[in-house]
């Protein structure tokens, strides 16, 4: 039995397997999610201004959308903030058990959940009105895919590299 030194590429194979599962499944479901939004709302500025402040003004609007209303805008935000921090937490503890430089793990786990908060947060400021919060919103939301993205593609990397020595 080889020793374990903390490194993915130091685990069992069927605890490799294990994580590649949770990995894809976790993908699966966080492009799911963006797949989600791209049919709710154009993913431009004035899409997502229209998704949550609503298009009543327009009456030639295709589809008919009305402003949300706080208690969904608690909603949305409330369990966005709780569902990506866990996420971000889980594929952040991977991300460090990984071979990359420490400041490109501190970038990956970390900047998620600054993405998270000006994500939801200007998301609910678009909703009271700072219109300019969409632009955040947009940016952040790319951000933090791409985040998402590199760290999922690096763990399931550096699960397919074979058991290195200990030294």
């Amino acid at each position: 039995m080889s020793a374990y030194n903390g490194l993915l590429s130091t685990f069992p194979k069927e605890i490799k397997i294990f994580i590649a599962s949770f990995v894809v499944v976790l993908s699966i479901g966080f492009y799911t999610g963006l797949l989600f939004v791209n049919e709710t709302s154009s993913v431009g500025p004035a899409g997502i201004e229209e998704n949550y402040l609503g298009n009543e003004d327009d009456e030639n609007a295709a589809l008919m959308k009305f402003k949300k209303s706080n208690r969904e805008m608690l909603t949305i935000v409330h369990t966005h903030i709780l569902s990506m921090s866990l996420i971000f937490f889980l594929l952040g503890a991977l991300v460090w058990m990984t071979q990359l430089p420490r400041s490109a793990k501190l970038f990956l786990t970390v900047e998620p959940f600054l993405s998270v908060i000006l994500t939801f947060g200007g998301i609910y400021f678009l909703w009271s009105g700072i219109l300019w919060m969409k632009y955040v919103v947009i940016f952040s939301g790319i951000l933090m895919t791409m985040t998402f993205m590199v760290s999922s593609l690096t763990v399931l990397y550096q699960l397919t590299k074979k058991k290195t020595a200990i030294h």
